[in-house]
């Protein structure tokens, strides 16, 4: 994804947000520099490490000690009520939400005497021991090759699929045939040469990617003409897979991450700005481009369809302009700002702010914002599970509810499966004679099993999918 330009009339200096009073934050971050998805497993390298690093110490200047600090937060030593750190089981991105909280809280010195009058230190120079918590969304998807291949939401693979049936897939499969036969040489057999083309844009650019950033010399390497025609490519390739505006289940990752969002501020709310103060999630790039998608970024600037650089970040503020000392501001004194930055956030380099919604104001009431985002927001199992289709696992209760009154419903009342139970009395009944009368008198009742068993351990918050 290129920096946007040409916004400069939207655009917020941090320091010129000084007068408010920021409450708390949701931050969601891609992981550093890695190896290429081809040989997985992936790995972090040490620029991806130094790049997750650098981007906590610049948001640790700006949300822990410097003019847009979160009220009440603690500055040096973590307080781990205040902190939410999430990431998938996955070792580039765990590794690199700790990378980045090193940057975010560094060591401090402590010495403590005990009760006998030794004196003990603590290693590292006081390394901070901050916590991350995995989920399941995105589980794997460093070393996936399709973005969608760390999901298991059903309608969103297949309308992910269907972007391989489309006109604009296959003109751009054929169009571009003679361009990806001129990098075989240069992918050097990490893939085989039947698979270098279009419908393998984003891994072949990814190889050719990591080769120049970590290669001084690859043997036909292609120039950087080639090589930012094949990143255009993939970004094309990488947006039809994740967002389509006629078919939105597509976005399912962004769907998620917005009530991931709104559950996390309502919190902040909810505690008057203490549990969390910040949270912080680390994901795949696939969530940025599903989120840009729902929240009407690209109508702000075409580059929000790219596919964004490594230890690129998005915030939400909850802030307040309402005077800070009267306690925590009523509903209708909160507001919200969105930031992105592309590639590795510092002081030299600072987030922006952009309009969503398709609006014109960076800044958004809570109630505006919060009906913005509830317009595409999971924010419960159940949705999830009726909006990807998924009938198994924690959806088979959903599942069993949903099909019951859509199968009554379409048959006059009488779903296949009760006709069914009929039939097989009917014969019962005609094979049994008196027997059958007896069970019917009796008023034997069938109960599934896995509805017992499904009934209370299901929970209303959303479970990670995608």
């Amino acid at each position: 994804m290129k920096v946007p330009a040409g916004l400069t009339a939207l655009s917020i200096l941090a320091g010129a947000d000084a007068a408010d009073t920021v409450l708390g934050t949701f931050m969601f971050h891609r992981h550093g520099d890695r190896t290429p998805k081809a040989l997985a497993p992936t790995n972090l390298t040490a620029l991806g490490y130094e790049q997750v690093y650098t981007s906590g110490q610049y948001y640790r200047s700006r949300y822990l000690s410097g003019a847009s600090k979160i009220r009440g937060i603690n500055e040096d030593t973590v307080k781990l009520s205040q902190l939410a750190v999430t990431a998938p089981v996955d070792n580039v991105l765990q590794n690199s939400a700790m990378g980045f909280l090193q940057g975010l809280y560094p060591p401090v010195q402590t010495l403590q005497t005990l009760a006998n009058g030794e004196s003990v230190s603590a290693p590292m120079d006081g390394y901070q021991l901050i916590p991350v918590n995995t989920i399941e969304t995105g589980a794997g998807s460093e070393d996936a090759g399709w973005l969608q291949d760390a999901s298991s939401c059903a309608n969103a693979k297949t309308s992910s699929n269907s972007f391989f049936e489309s006109n604009e897939y296959k003109d751009l499969q054929s169009g571009t045939k003679e361009l990806y036969e001129s990098v075989v040489p240069a992918v050097n057999g990490v893939i085989g040469a039947d698979q270098v083309s279009f419908k393998n844009g984003y891994i072949v650019y990814d190889i050719l990617n990591v080769a120049s950033i970590h290669n001084a010399s690859t043997p036909s390497s292609p120039s950087n003409t080639t090589l930012t025609t094949l990143r255009t490519l993939a970004d094309a390739h990488e947006w039809g897979l994740a967002y389509n505006a006629s078919d939105p289940i597509r976005a399912v990752s962004g769907m998620q991450l917005a009530g991931e969002i709104l559950s996390s501020l309502r919190s902040t709310i909810s505690s008057k700005g203490s549990k969390p103060a910040l949270s912080i999630q680390f994901g795949a790039y696939a969530t940025f481009m599903s989120f840009f998608g729902l929240a009407d970024l690209p109508a702000v600037n075409k580059d929000f369809t790219g596919v964004v650089g490594y230890a690129s970040s998005m915030v939400f503020e909850l802030f307040t302009s309402a005077d800070p000392s009267s306690g925590f501001p009523a509903t209708e004194d909160l507001k919200v700002r969105f930031l992105f930055h592309n590639g590795t956030a510092s002081n030299s380099s600072e987030p922006t702010s952009y309009p969503l919604f398709g609006g014109q104001s960076t800044e958004l009431s809570w109630t505006d914002f919060e009906t913005g985002l509830n317009k595409f927001a999971i924010t419960s199992t159940q949705q999830w599970c009726e909006k990807c289709g998924n009938a198994t696992g924690s959806c088979a209760a959903y599942a069993q509810k949903t099909g019951s009154t859509q199968s009554m419903a379409g048959k006059g009342g009488i779903s296949p499966a009760i006709g069914g139970v009929i039939g097989a009395f009917v014969t019962l009944a005609v094979v049994l004679g008196t027997a059958a009368g007896v069970m019917l008198v009796g008023g034997f009742t069938l109960v599934s099993k896995k509805k017992m068993a499904a009934k209370g351990a299901i929970g209303e918050n959303v479970e990670a999918k995608a």
